[in-house]
């Protein structure tokens, strides 16, 4: 464990990185914040899933690195001889971290590809696929890192200078390998100028609103403003906010979003108060085998997060029964573009999203 620099900037944070040398993954750990900044060094396979399933790393796109790191040093240390004796102890351990988070594709998506690399280098030496799987997980966190700042620069184009902006959980810097994705744009906005005023909903009941989003954009010198869940309304009613900007865990193939509890409330609102509502997604977070949101399952957590964790004594009866799911699912009828790495798609989502499918495989053949 260590703590970061002190004066270090939000532009200068890695949330998830390799030391190889070590055989170590480093996190930053997103439960302590904002009172401490905290590196974890994670080197045993249990450690990087209880980081993944704690929300010590969180955010799709970083679950999605650290998983793939995390699988490359959980069999790092193999003694397999043949490819299939490594095959199958690679197996276990995608197993093992893919059960942390069920909800978050990325986990999946991140894990299925450094498999896919594996079987592309089976015909050469054990070493070599440990060197392959390596590089594929490097490749997939610098590939994070471009997909956020194209997804930064097309929602930035749907946005005007001194808007107010709305978002919920956090969906930023720390959430990705840079830049983030909802606060993307802001991020950028704020280089350029724009002088956005955002408003950060707390997000009940892990408050990473509270704790990450207003702590990173402060950091950042962005004006933030927090306010509780329920007060979204009233901010809308008074013409504070131009634009809703949320990240995703799951898009569906029709473009319903699965995204931290609280968001489709939001959305809702949005839509009553004709307030443009945006999901900032890499196409990673799309799932066109999923076809709608209720396909999609919903993580149930324990009761504490909701009576007892951020209380000096409990705030609930002792013995209440607690409905504490992790996600809800915004109906694709309640949003108004989905920005990808490749563009804005707009409704209809079925064709949209497939036509960014489509520019990113022209983009790998280019």
């Amino acid at each position: 464990m260590s703590q970061m620099n002190s004066g270090q900037t939000v532009s200068m944070i890695s949330s998830v990185r390799l030391e190889d040398e070590k055989n170590t993954l480093i996190i930053l750990d997103q439960t302590r914040l904002p009172n401490e900044t905290v590196y974890l060094e994670l080197q045993k396979l249990e450690d990087i899933w209880d980081a993944i399933y704690h929300l010590k790393v969180r955010g799709a796109p970083a679950i999605g690195i650290a998983a793939a790191f995390g699988v490359y040093l959980g069999v790092k240390g193999s003694s397999a001889d043949t490819y299939e004796e490594f095959f199958a102890d690679f197996g276990k351990a995608k197993q093992y971290l893919g059960s942390s988070r069920p909800t978050a594709v990325n986990l999946f998506w991140a894990l299925n590809r450094m498999e896919a690399r594996m079987e592309q280098v089976q015909d050469r030496s054990v070493a070599e696929i440990k060197a392959a799987l390596k590089e594929e997980a490097e490749a997939i966190r610098a590939e994070d890192e471009q997909v956020c700042e194209s997804i930064g620069r097309y929602a930035l184009s749907l946005l005007q200078p001194n808007w107010g902006i709305l978002t919920h959980c956090n969906a930023g810097a720390i959430a990705t390998a840079k830049y983030g994705t909802a606060l993307a744009p802001i991020h950028l906005g704020q280089e350029q100028g724009y002088q956005f005023k955002v408003y950060a909903d707390e997000t009940r009941p892990l408050l990473q609103g509270a704790r990450l989003t207003a702590w990173e954009l402060k950091e950042a010198g962005v004006d933030v403003t927090l306010i509780c869940d329920n007060m979204a309304s009233i901010v809308m009613k008074e013409g504070k906010i131009q634009a809703v900007l949320v990240g995703c865990d799951r898009v569906a193939a029709n473009g319903d979003a699965a995204n931290k509890i609280g968001t489709s409330g939001v959305a809702i609102l949005a839509k009553h108060y004709g307030i443009p509502f945006y999901v900032c997604a890499p196409l990673s977070t799309v799932d066109l085998e999923c076809q709608t949101g209720d396909d999609i399952h919903i993580e149930l957590r324990p009761d504490s997060e909701v009576t007892s964790k951020w209380y000096e004594q409990p705030m609930a009866p002792e013995g209440v029964k607690v409905y504490n799911p992790s996600f809800d699912v915004t109906d694709h009828s309640l949003i108004t573009a989905i920005v990808t790495q490749h563009g804005i798609a707009y409704p209809p989502f079925a064709d949209s999203l497939s036509e960014m499918f489509r520019k990113e495989a022209a983009s790998k053949k280019g």
